[in-house]
């Protein structure tokens, strides 16, 4: 969850800052059809459609960690 846009997110990952560690060394390139649907929305709604989300996308096989 950040007000940043995902590619300077992603940029700032790749560079270290404020890097989570998974992202940092096995990222490589964002997959805009996963979150371009996503319409900006209240912390608390952005906190539970990221626990929704995070479930189905490790039921698709990929590695996502959580705070």
């Amino acid at each position: 969850m950040t007000g940043l846009d995902p590619d300077l997110r992603f940029d700032k990952h790749k560079a270290g800052i404020q890097a989570n560690r998974y992202a940092q060394k096995f990222s490589r390139h964002l997959l805009p059809d996963l979150y371009q649907a996503r319409n900006l929305m209240s912390c608390d709604g952005a906190r539970d459609k990221e626990v929704n989300s995070a479930i189905d996308l490790r039921e698709g096989g990929f590695g996502v960690w959580q705070a």
